[in-house]
């Protein structure tokens, strides 16, 4: 999915209040921050610490209103700081006072304290607001799904522009309390654990908590009629999947996928070590879009997943990423084989577990589908470029590093890479140098060679370099590999986060050609 901040809003430069003279040099908040894929993306200054949201939503109209409560901690001098968001503002305290506030751009949020606010300093952001998220549309497309009986926020790289203002980018990771009321009947499912709910004047309000950082586009709410299911795993996380009440056809294949998230997580410890979070579970909204995407400890699934039946694959992508892409997170969106090449090579462990074909045959079948001149080598995963962001490449190539790194360093000194990195970089961020760096250190060998060849090289390898990546020479040579068994469930899971149609993106599309999953 790709960004969109091109078309001024029609309240840009709107002066709500009076703001004051202009702000001295070096004292103003950068409006990005500082990602070379996508310049608009979160903003300097500042880092957030907290968000609590308290939300009311009508399904009957899309009307969303909204108080943010933002804790951060100024990391400059700041006479004037900016905010991501999309949707209309009344009113924004800062420390408690009324600040001024202007619209630049299409998302936004510029704030000037009634006082300059000095560096290394605790400051709460309130701002109040309210708006129709399905009608704000960002360069022509939107985070947010309207459905028949709600709406859904789950994007990727971002979804928090269309709900509620943040620093909206990767690097600045914040715990979350997400409040929301609702007409009763109606549920309102997000990330972490329910801590509360209770009705009054035919309305619901939920309570919801994530208690470790959490990437703003990793938040997601749903809003609808939802079955849910609920149990605890052997160590004794809560787990919760919802499910639309209107799922057609699909609902069974669904439920028959994520009601399997305890068994596939349960493994996934064993590959990646304990599990990041406080809770996990899935949901499945009445959504039209076909991408599924990692939402922190509650991943979205779009029924269109599972059109042709169960398929368990893209819930242990989704899962994988609570490890490699949420609490090991990229440190700019260029790092994004840190999320996509783990999360795809997951899938070959589970059907390596599975007895459906070996990581290394699908390393040989993936290999052998694409001849030298294939565009699909073109793509550098470890850095892709804006518009190949999430390219089937990215997913693919990035599993072939992995495997060509088991082949040399060794099953025994893999396995403990693939633990020791998440546990050595729990809840931070990261990019693909670190994790080089990382493996060179535990391995005990040069690596740099191994990851430039499959990482950075816009071409097939060859060679020695295939020969020393274990793949299967002879039978390449004619491209004839026997097909594994597990490849039809991983290729459904192509367009994962495909998100082509700049609205939701499908993290469970890996097979498809052009995006995989989120």
């Amino acid at each position: 999915m790709h960004r969109r901040f091109i078309v001024p809003s029609a309240l840009a430069a709107t002066l709500l209040l009076a703001i004051p003279a202009a702000a001295a040099p070096g004292t103003v908040g950068a409006p990005g921050i500082g990602d070379p894929y996508y310049p608009a993306s979160g903003n300097g200054g500042y880092d957030v610490s907290h968000y609590d949201l308290r939300l009311k939503y009508q399904p009957k109209t899309d009307l969303l209103e909204g108080t943010a409560t933002i804790l951060a901690t100024t990391t400059q001098e700041l006479s004037r700081f900016n905010l991501d968001f999309g949707l209309d503002v009344s009113e924004v305290r800062v420390n408690g006072k009324k600040a001024g506030f202007a619209t630049s751009g299409d998302h936004e949020l510029e704030v000037t304290p009634a006082q300059p606010l000095a560096k290394d300093r605790a400051v709460s952001v309130v701002v109040r607001y309210a708006g129709k998220p399905s009608e704000l549309k960002i360069g022509g497309w939107t985070a947010w799904a309207r459905t028949p009986d709600g709406g859904v926020a789950a994007q990727e790289p971002d979804s928090a522009v269309w709900w509620y203002p943040s620093n909206d980018h990767p690097l600045d990771k914040a715990t979350y309390d997400i409040s929301v009321s609702v007409p009763d009947g109606t549920q309102a499912i997000s990330n972490g654990v329910l801590q509360s709910q209770s009705s009054k004047l035919g309305w619901t309000r939920f309570n919801w908590r994530s208690d470790k950082s959490q990437a703003t586009y990793l938040s997601t709410l749903a809003i609808g009629r939802f079955d849910v299911t609920t149990d605890r795993t052997a160590d004794g996380l809560p787990v919760l999947n919802a499910y639309s009440k209107d799922l057609g056809p699909h609902a069974g294949a669904a439920r028959a996928s994520i009601e399997r998230t305890t068994e596939v997580a349960e493994w996934l410890t064993g590959v990646f070590g304990p599990y990041p979070f406080n809770a996990l579970g899935g949901y499945v909204p009445n959504v039209t879009s076909g991408f599924a995407l990692e939402t922190q400890t509650r991943p979205f699934y779009s029924p269109k997943q599972f059109a042709n039946g169960a398929n368990v694959s893209v819930v242990v992508h989704e899962l994988a990423h609570q490890w490699y892409g949420n609490s090991v997170s990229v440190d700019g969106w260029k790092e994004i084989w840190i999320n996509e090449g783990f999360a795809r090579y997951s899938q070959w462990l589970w059907s390596e577990k599975e007895g459906e074909g070996t990581a290394q045959e699908l390393a040989d079948y993936v290999y052998a589908q694409h001849p030298a001149d294939d565009p699909f080598w073109k793509v550098k995963p470890g850095d892709p470029g804006p518009d190949k962001q999430f390219d089937i490449a990215v997913y693919d190539r990035g599993a072939l590093a992995l495997q060509a790194l088991r082949n040399e360093v060794g099953d025994e000194v893999f396995f403990e890479l693939l633990k020791g990195w998440p546990t050595e970089r729990a809840h931070s961020n990261a990019n693909v140098g670190d994790f080089l760096r990382y493996a060179e250190r535990v391995s005990g060998k040069p690596l740099a060679a191994l990851f430039d060849t499959w990482l950075y090289r816009p071409s097939r390898p060859a060679g020695p370099a295939v020969a020393g990546a274990g793949l299967a020479g002879k039978a390449l040579s004619d491209g004839r590999v026997e097909r594994p068994a597990s490849w039809k469930k991983i290729a459904a899971t192509n367009t994962v986060h495909d998100h082509g149609d700049r609205g939701h993106r499908d993290d469970a599309a890996e097979g498809r050609p052009g995006h995989d999953h989120r």
